[in-house]
C-alpha cells in the first residue's frame, strides 16, 4: 500500500459513521500539507470511550462507499495489526513502511484532548502532526497542554506545505471552510446503529 517517498497522511477514528465532514477535511488535508496519499485508519474501538462502536465492517463499508478519490484508502489496518492506541500503530507502520513519510491528522477537538491519549508526546516526537480546525475548538485547542509544551515546533499556517517533509517535532494547525457535522449528531439523530442497537 505504500512507497519510499510517498507523504502519507493518517486520519484515525472510529467513523461512527463516516461523513461528509471527514471527506472535507481529508481533501483539505492534501491540499494544506502537501500529502501524496491519506489513509483513514478506521479503528476497531476508541480507547478513550465507553461505548462500542457499530460493526467494523459496517463502518469500513460506509467509509468506503463515501470516501471516493484515487489518493484515499480506507483501512483497518489496526485491525490486522492487532494494536490498540495509535502511538503502537504508528511505531509499526513506521517500521513496515522504510522511506514514507507519515503525517498525523486531527481535527482541533482532538488536540483540545490529546494529552489523554496514550504516548502522547512520543506521536509528537516521531510524527508531524496537521490539525484542521472545526466549529467551536479552536481556542481549546491553541491552549491545549499539547500546544502549550511544543508551541516552538509549531509550522505557521502560511507555511503548512513543509508539514509532510518537516523532521517531528512538528505540528501546524490550519482553519479551514468548517462544517459542523459529527459522527455524535448522526448518532443522536436515529441516522446510524450503533453496536448496542444490533
Amino acid at each position: 500500500m505504500a512507497r519510499p517517498g510517498q507523504i502519507i497522511g493518517l486520519l484515525g477514528g472510529s467513523f461512527d459513521p463516516a461523513h461528509d465532514g471527514h471527506v472535507h477535511i481529508t481533501r483539505e488535508a492534501m491540499k494544506r500539507f502537501g500529502l501524496t496519499h491519506v489513509w483513514w485508519l478506521v479503528s476497531p474501538g476508541n480507547p478513550l470511550k465507553a461505548k462500542g462502536p457499530a460493526p467494523l465492517a459496517t463502518r469500513m463499508d460506509r467509509a468506503r462507499t463515501l470516501m471516493q478519490h484515487p489518493r484515499v484508502t480506507v483501512t483497518d489496518v489496526e485491525a490486522r495489526l492487532g494494536t490498540r492506541y495509535t502511538a503502537e500503530t504508528l511505531s509499526l507502520l513506521m517500521q513496515r513502511c522504510p522511506g514514507v513519510r507519515f503525517v498525523w491528522l486531527m481535527g482541533a477537538d482532538n488536540l483540545a484532548q490529546f494529552h489523554r491519549w496514550q504516548d502522547w508526546t512520543w506521536i509528537m516526537e516521531n510524527v508531524p502532526v496537521g490539525v484542521l480546525a472545526r466549529p467551536g475548538d479552536r481556542i481549546s485547542a491553541r491552549m491545549s497542554p499539547a500546544a502549550r509544551l511544543y508551541r516552538h515546533h509549531r509550522i505557521s499556517g502560511r507555511a503548512s506545505q513543509l508539514l509532510g517533509r518537516a523532521d517531528p517535532p512538528a505540528w501546524c494547525f490550519v482553519n479551514v471552510a468548517m462544517t459542523a457535522q459529527s459522527s455524535t449528531a448522526i448518532r443522536a439523530q436515529g441516522r446510524w446503529r450503533t453496536s448496542s442497537d444490533l
